[in-house]
C-alpha cells in the first residue's frame, strides 16, 4: 500500500471545490472501534461527547483539503522517495487477518554514531506507542556488533479490526532526524465478525474532561486540571462545518477538540457533492443518521421504478436479512432497520438500484459512564497498605485514576494496583510513601470524583545502638542495630555511602539493621553510621583494624640472598606490614644500625624499611638482621648481603708458538675471581711501536689457550688478556713478550736439467713464487741415489743463484735432485724433479732458433748500435763461426759474444760499411747448422744532381731534376720543393712528399722573381743540403689588366611561405594545449589566428606567441566547446597564405577518457604538451 504523504502540522487548510463522486467498490477509511480492554491500543481520534463525535473515529489520516483521490495516491507514492540519513531498513505496509500477528522492523547504521539512537513509533499523527505496550503490542531492539546494526521491532499480537491505520516510525540522533511512515491493513477472518465495543475508551473530553475516555488522545495531550462544569448542549459539528467559512476551519478543530480535522473535511467534501438527479432514486438517503447505542435507526429510499432490485452495503460488503438488519417494501420505498445499534455499526451505508447506488453515515453515540460513590479522604503512616474505592454505573466500565492531575498508569512494575470487582474500583498502594500524599481523583466518561492521601511519619526509637568494635585483620565485623519502626536506612563511611558487595552485606530484617564485612582489611576502618530513612537521628559507632607485622621477603632468592656490585649504592626495600605500623630494627652482628646519614643506615615507612649502602665494599658483605615490632605481635628475618667485585687482572700471557700471521698463547687464569665464576676472556694485540690496542675475539674465551691470526708477517706483536665475570671486565694483564710472526718461503719452482755430463750434472729453478717478510737467505740443493734414501746436501753452504752443477758423480749413476729455499723461518718445502737424471753426457745434434724480427732485413740508421742475440742448441757445447759476405769479420769493428745458449753480434755505432749479410754455422761433432741475417744501414739522401727552370707562363713555373748520386742506402721516397722571392730570400714550401722528378710551380705573384730549391727524402728523412736553381723565374707584368668584379644586389623579398604546417590534434579538458607552425616570408608576416573562421581577439583563454619564424597558439585548460577548426593566417606585402588543422577536446570521468580512447590515424603521432602541473598529449600528422 503506498504511504500517505508527512507534512507540516501546523499547514493551514484551504477549501477546493468538491471532488467527483467515489466509486462504489472504494473502501471507506474509517475503522472500527476495538472492545473495553485496558490493554489495547491504536485508538482512532474521536470528537467531545455531544459534537458528533462518532464522525471522527476512522483511521488516522493527514490534514488537506480539496484534494483530489488521484493526488493523495501520488502523495502516498513519493511519501519515502526521499534519501533516508539514519534508515538502511525501513519498516513495510503489511496486511494482517484478524487474530494474526504482524511485526515491523526498522534497521539503522551506527557506524557514525557515538550512542545508541532514538526511536520512537507513532499511530496516526501524535499517539506515541511506547505508553501502549503490553499484551497486544511489544517493542524490542537489538544490536549486532559486527555489522554495527541497530534492529527496532514492532510486533502487534492477535491483530483487531482497529489497529488498521497508518503508522510512523521516527528516528532521531543529536541534530539528524529521519522517518517512516507505513500502513497496516487488517481484514476480517472468513465467517467471523467480532463484536468490538470499546467507544467510551475513545470517547473525546471537553475542557473539563470530566467526560473523558480510557484512550482520550486528545486528553493526554492537554493535560488539564480537573475540574467541575455545568453540561453544555449538543452541538452538531457537522452543521458548524458545513455553514462555516473554510478559514474558520481550524479555529472550529480547536474549540471543539477535534484532531482529524482533515479526515473530517474529506468526509464533508463527500457530503458535500453536488447530487445529479437520479434516474433510479426518487428519494435518497440522508447524508448521516445519529443513533445512541442500544438504539434502532431506519434508512429510507424511494425508487423512481418499484421493479429495480436494490441490495444494502455496509463498507463494501453486502447486508443480508437478519434478527439485526429488517428489510421492509411499501410500494417504492426500500426500508432497512437496525436494531440494538452497537459501535460496529458506526460505518459508511449505502443502497444500490440498478447501476446508481446513494450513501449514507451511521454515527453511534455511547452513553456516559457516571460515578455512584465518590472517594473519601484517607491518613495513612509510612509503610502501610493505602486503599482508595470508588463505584461506577456500570460493570468493568474503562476508569482512570489520577494523582495530582497525572494519570497513573498501573503495571508489573509500578506501586499502583487497580482491583476491578464489577462496579467497584479500587486503588491499592503498596508501602505507602510522604511521596504518595496527593489529591487523587478517578475519571470515567460521564463523571470524575478526587480525594486526599496524607502520609505521615511514625515516631522512632532506638531499641539498641551501635557500638564501637576493634577487630583483627582477616576477621568479621558485624555492626547491628534495633529501632522501632520497620524501615529502611542509609549506611555511610567516613560521610560517604556503602555499597554492598560479596565481602560487604547490609541486612535488614523488620526493625534490625547489620553491616556484616567478611575478611577484615585495613581500610575497613573508620567511623560508620547509620540513618533510617525519613528520619534525622543517626547511629553513629568506630571500627579499628589491627595486624600483627610481617615481613614480605618473596622478592628474594630461596636462600634471602642479595647481591649487589661492589662500588654501586644498594637500596634494599622491604615490604611490612602491620596496624598500627610497626617498629623497625636493623642489625648486624648484635650491632644495631640506626637511622641517619652513614654510608650504611636505614629509613623507615608505614609500608616498608630500607636498608642503604653507599658504595659497596667487599667488607660489607655478610648477615644483616630486620625485627618488627607492635602491639599485635613481632617479626623477624634474616638477610645475606653479597659484595661482588670485577676479577684481578690475569698475569702475562705466554706465545709459545709463532707462525706467518698467527701465534699461540697461553695464559693463567686470575687469583680472585671478584665473588662471581670466571665467564671467560678477552685477548687483545698491538704492534709494538703502536700504542692502540686491537680486541681479537668478541665472543669470550672459555678456555685459557688461544691463537691469535691474520698479523703482519714480520712485524713485533705483543698481546694481553682481560678476565670476565657476571659483574664485569677486569684490567687488562700485563703484555706479553714482543714476538715477530715469521713464514718460510713456498717452495722453489721450474726445478729443470741444465746439461749433464760423465761426471757432473747441472740444475737450474726459479725462485720461490711466495718468499714472505723474512727474505731468501739462499739455496740448499739435495741429491739422492737410486735406490737410496739418503739425500745428500750438493753445496755445503747457501747458494744465491739459482744454477748449480753437482760434481763427483758416478758414470751411469741416476739420481733423484730436490732443492729448498731457506730464510731465518727455516727451509721451505722441497721442490722435487720429476724423474731420475742419468749421469751420462748426450750428444744433441746443434739448432739455431733465428728470432722472427731477424728473418727479414734488418736495418738500422747510421749512429745506432747494433746488438743482435741469437740463441742456439746443441751438446756438447758446439763450436760457432760468423762470417760477412763469405769473408772473415773484422772483430775491431764488430764484437762477437758466445755462450753456451746464445750468440751476441754488438756494434757500438753502426756505418753503412756495417751492412751486408752475416753468416753464422753451429758444429757439434760431425753436426753442422747454419743461419744467415741481413743487416742494411741507412742514412739520410743526398740533394738532387741538377734543378733547372724548363719554362715560365703567366704564373706558373716548371721545374725539372735528377735523383741524388747517394740515396742513403735506402729508396728515395720523394722530394720537398721550396720557393724563395728574389727580394727577401725567404724559402717557403710549396710542395712535400713529390715523388716525380719534374713539377709545375702555380698561383706565383705577378711581378715577383723567384728562385727554387729541392730537398730529396728517404725513410730517414730530408736530405741536410737542396739543390737550387742557378737562373731566377720572373712573372711578367705586361698584356695584364686587372678589372673588379661587378656584383648585382639580391633581391631578398619572398611571400609568405609555412615551412612547417599545422597538424590535427587532440586534447584533454582541463589541461593545456598548443597548435604550432613555422612561416618564413620577407618583409616579415603579419600572423592572424582564427577558429571556425572567426579571428581570435582579446580572448583571456588563448595566448600566442612568435618566434623566429615559429608560431604558437595555447589553449588555456580547453572544454570541448573548444574544439573545432583553428586556421593560423599570415600575410605580408607580397602575398597570403593560410593554414588549418582540426581540434579535438577528449573528456576524462573518473580516469577513462570519453566518448573513447584516443585513435591515431594513419601518419599521426602523439605528442605531449607540458602545462602547469599536469601534461596534454595529442596528435600529430607526420
Amino acid at each position: 500500500m503506498p504511504e500517505p504523504t508527512k507534512k507540516e502540522e501546523n499547514e493551514v487548510p484551504t477549501p477546493a471545490p468538491a471532488p467527483p463522486p467515489e466509486e462504489p467498490n472504494k473502501e471507506k477509511e474509517a475503522g472500527t472501534a476495538p472492545p473495553k480492554d485496558e490493554e489495547e491500543v491504536f485508538p482512532p481520534n474521536a470528537l467531545p461527547p455531544g459534537l458528533c463525535s462518532r464522525a471522527l473515529e476512522r483511521k488516522d489520516s493527514e490534514w488537506s483539503l480539496g484534494e483530489s483521490p488521484a493526488t493523495e495516491e501520488h502523495e502516498k507514492q513519493n511519501a519515502n522517495s526521499q534519501l533516508s540519513t539514519l534508515f538502511v531498513e525501513k519498516p513495510q505496509t503489511g496486511t494482517v487477518k484478524v487474530g494474526d500477528n504482524i511485526s515491523f522492523i526498522a534497521k539503522v547504521k551506527a557506524e557514525d554514531l557515538l550512542r545508541k539512537p532514538s526511536v520512537k513509533w507513532f499511530k496516526g499523527k501524535w499517539m506515541d506507542l511506547a505508553s501502549k505496550a503490553g499484551k497486544h503490542l511489544q517493542l524490542k531492539e537489538t544490536f549486532e556488533r559486527q555489522s554495527r546494526v541497530y534492529t527496532f521491532e514492532m510486533q502487534i499480537i492477535k491483530a483487531k479490526e482497529n489497529y488498521a491505520g497508518n503508522y510512523r516510525c521516527e528516528v532521531t540522533y543529536k541534530d539528524k532526524f529521519d522517518s517512516c511512515s507505513f500502513d497496516l491493513e487488517v481484514h476480517e477472518s472468513t465467517g467471523t465478525t467480532p463484536n468490538i465495543d470499546i467507544r467510551s475508551a475513545f470517547k473525546r473530553s471537553g475542557e473539563g474532561q470530566e467526560d473523558a475516555g480510557e484512550l482520550d488522545f486528545s486528553g493526554l495531550l492537554k493535560r488539564r486540571e480537573v475540574k467541575q462544569h455545568e453540561e453544555e448542549p449538543e452541538i452538531d459539528v457537522w452543521e458548524l462545518l458545513k455553514n462555516a467559512n473554510p478559514n474558520e476551519y481550524e479555529k472550529i478543530a480547536f474549540q471543539y477538540g477535534i484532531t482529524d480535522l482533515r479526515g473530517m473535511l474529506k468526509r464533508l467534501k463527500r457530503m458535500r457533492r453536488v447530487e445529479k438527479k437520479s434516474a433510479a432514486f426518487a428519494k435518497i438517503l440522508d447524508p448521516a443518521y445519529q443513533i445512541d447505542k442500544g438504539g434502532k435507526v431506519r434508512f429510507v429510499v424511494e425508487l423512481a421504478d418499484p421493479k429495480l432490485e436494490v441490495k444494502w452495503y455496509k463498507n463494501g460488503q453486502e447486508i443480508r436479512p437478519s434478527t439485526k438488519y429488517i428489510f421492509e417494501h411499501k410500494g417504492c420505498e426500500r426500508i432497512m432497520f437496525i436494531n440494538n445499534c452497537s459501535l460496529t455499526d458506526d460505518s459508511e451505508y449505502y443502497v444500490t438500484a440498478g447501476d446508481e447506488k446513494c450513501s449514507t453515515e451511521l454515527f453511534v453515540r455511547e452513553p456516559p459512564i457516571m460515578v455512584t460513590k465518590l472517594l473519601e479522604d484517607t491518613n495513612a503512616y509510612c509503610g502501610e497498605k493505602v486503599e482508595l474505592e470508588c463505584e461506577v454505573s456500570e460493570d468493568d466500565a474503562n476508569v482512570k485514576w489520577f494523582k495530582n492531575g497525572e494519570e497513573i498508569i498501573p503495571g508489573p512494575k509500578s506501586r499502583y494496583k487497580v482491583k476491578v470487582e464489577g462496579k467497584k474500583h479500587t486503588l491499592i498502594i503498596e508501602g505507602a510513601t510522604k511521596a504518595d500524599s496527593a489529591e487523587y481523583s478517578v475519571m470515567t466518561t460521564g463523571g470524575q470524583s478526587s480525594a486526599k492521601l496524607s502520609v505521615d511519619l511514625r515516631p522512632l526509637k532506638v531499641l539498641t545502638p551501635l557500638t564501637d568494635q576493634t577487630v583483627k585483620l582477616g576477621k568479621e565485623i558485624c555492626l547491628k542495630c534495633e529501632i522501632s519502626e520497620n524501615i529502611s536506612g542509609k549506611w555511610t563511611k567516613n560521610g560517604l555511602p556503602v555499597q554492598e558487595s560479596d565481602r560487604l552485606k547490609v541486612v535488614h530484617k523488620g526493625r534490625i539493621h547489620k553491616l556484616v564485612i567478611n575478611s577484615a582489611l585495613i581500610e575497613d576502618e573508620g567511623d560508620y553510621v547509620f540513618t533510617p530513612d525519613a528520619y534525622s537521628i543517626t547511629l553513629p559507632a568506630k571500627v579499628r583494624v589491627i595486624d600483627p607485622p610481617k615481613i614480605n621477603l618473596d622478592g628474594l632468592d630461596a636462600d634471602n640472598t642479595v647481591t649487589v656490585i661492589a662500588g654501586s649504592k644498594l637500596r634494599l626495600e622491604i615490604p611490612i606490614t602491620g596496624e598500627p605500623p610497626p617498629k623497625v630494627i636493623w642489625s648486624r652482628a648484635d650491632k644495631a644500625i640506626m637511622e641517619g646519614s652513614g654510608r650504611i643506615r636505614t629509613e623507615s615507612y608505614p609500608d616498608s624499611s630500607s636498608l642503604i649502602i653507599d658504595a659497596a665494599e667487599r667488607d660489607d658483605s655478610g648477615v644483616y638482621n630486620i625485627n618488627l615490632k607492635n602491639e599485635a605481635g613481632e617479626a623477624h628475618a634474616s638477610i645475606k648481603i653479597k659484595v661482588v667485585d670485577i676479577p684481578d687482572p690475569p698475569v702475562a700471557p705466554n706465545v709459545t708458538d709463532v707462525g706467518d700471521d698467527w701465534c699461540i698463547m697461553n695464559w693463567e687464569p686470575p687469583a680472585y675471581d671478584g665473588g662471581s665464576p670466571i665467564l671467560g676472556y678477552f685477548i687483545e694485540r698491538k704492534k709494538k711501536q703502536s700504542s692502540r690496542w686491537m680486541r681479537l675475539n668478541f665472543d669470550l674465551c672459555k678456555e685459557t689457550t688461544f691463537e691469535p691470526k691474520k698479523m703482519i708477517e714480520g712485524v713485533a706483536y705483543e698481546v694481553r688478556i682481560f678476565a670476565v665475570n657476571a659483574i664485569g671486565i677486569s684490567k687488562p694483564s700485563m703484555p706479553s713478550k714482543p714476538f715477530v710472526p715469521l713464514a718460510v718461503t713456498s717452495p722453489p719452482t721450474l726445478l729443470a736439467v741444465d746439461s749433464v755430463t760423465d761426471t757432473t750434472v747441472t740444475m737450474k729453478w726459479r725462485p720461490p713464487d711466495q718468499i714472505g717478510a723474512a727474505g731468501l737467505d739462499g739455496y740448499v740443493l739435495e741429491y739422492c741415489l737410486e735406490g737410496t734414501e739418503n739425500w745428500v746436501a750438493a753445496n755445503t753452504d747457501l747458494i744465491d743463484k739459482t744454477k748449480f752443477t753437482i760434481t763427483g758423480l758416478p758414470t751411469d749413476a741416476k739420481i733423484f735432485v730436490r732443492v729448498k729455499a731457506v730464510n731465518a723461518a727455516g727451509a721451505s718445502e722441497p721442490k722435487y724433479y720429476s724423474q731420475p737424471i742419468l749421469v751420462k753426457e748426450i750428444i744433441e745434434p746443434p739448432k739455431i732458433r733465428i728470432p722472427r724480427h731477424l728473418k727479414q732485413t734488418y736495418i738500422r740508421r747510421v749512429g745506432e748500435a747494433v746488438n743482435l742475440v741469437i740463441p742456439y742448441q746443441g751438446k756438447p757445447r758446439p763450436e760457432l763461426t760468423w762470417k760477412k759476405d763469405g769473408a772473415e769479420i773484422d772483430k775491431n769493428q764488430i764484437n762477437i759474444r758466445n755462450s753456451d745458449t746464445d750468440t751476441i753480434i754488438f756494434i757500438r755505432k753502426a756505418e753503412r760499411s756495417h751492412s751486408g749479410k752475416y753468416d753464422l754455422q753451429v758444429k757439434v761433432e760431425k753436426f753442422e747448422e747454419s743461419a744467415s741475417i741481413d743487416i742494411q744501414i741507412v742514412d739520410r739522401p743526398g740533394p738532387p744532381q741538377v734543378v733547372k727552370i724548363e719554362d715560365v707562363w703567366g704564373e706558373n713555373v716548371a721545374l725539372s731534376w735528377t735523383p741524388p748520386k747517394d740515396d742513403g742506402n735506402a729508396a728515395i721516397t720523394g722530394y720537398t720543393i721550396q720557393k724563395a722571392d728574389k727580394k727577401s730570400m725567404e724559402w717557403f714550401t710549396v710542395i712535400e712528399h713529390y715523388h716525380r722528378t719534374s713539377a709545375t710551380i702555380t698561383e706565383l705573384v705577378i711581378g715577383n722573381e723567384y728562385y727554387f730549391r729541392v730537398f730529396a727524402e728517404n725513410m730517414c728523412g730530408l736530405s741536410e743540403d737542396a739543390t737550387m736553381t742557378k737562373e731566377s723565374a720572373v712573372i711578367a707584368k705586361d698584356g695584364k689588366v686587372y678589372k673588379n668584379p661587378v656584383y648585382e644586389d639580391f633581391d631578398f623579398t619572398e611571400a609568405p611561405m609555412f615551412t612547417q604546417p599545422l597538424v590535427n590534434t587532440y586534447a584533454i579538458a582541463g589541461y593545456n594545449a598548443t597548435l604550432n607552425c613555422s612561416v618564413r616570408g620577407n618583409p616579415k608576416p603579419k600572423i592572424t589566428w582564427m577558429k571556425n573562421k572567426v579571428a581570435i581577439v582579446d580572448d583571456p583563454r588563448y595566448r600566442m606567441f612568435s618566434n623566429q619564424g615559429v608560431c604558437t597558439l595555447e589553449i588555456r585548460k580547453p572544454s570541448p566547446y573548444d574544439g573545432g577548426t583553428y586556421c593560423c593566417k599570415a600575410v605580408n606585402d607580397l602575398g597570403t597564405v593560410e593554414i588549418e588543422c582540426k581540434l579535438e577536446v577528449k573528456v576524462i570521468y573518473q580516469g577513462v577518457i570519453t566518448p573513447g580512447q584516443p585513435f591515431f590515424l594513419e601518419g599521426q603521432q602523439q605528442v605531449d604538451f607540458p602545462s602547469a602541473g599536469s601534461c596534454c598529449k595529442v596528435c600529430l600528422l607526420t
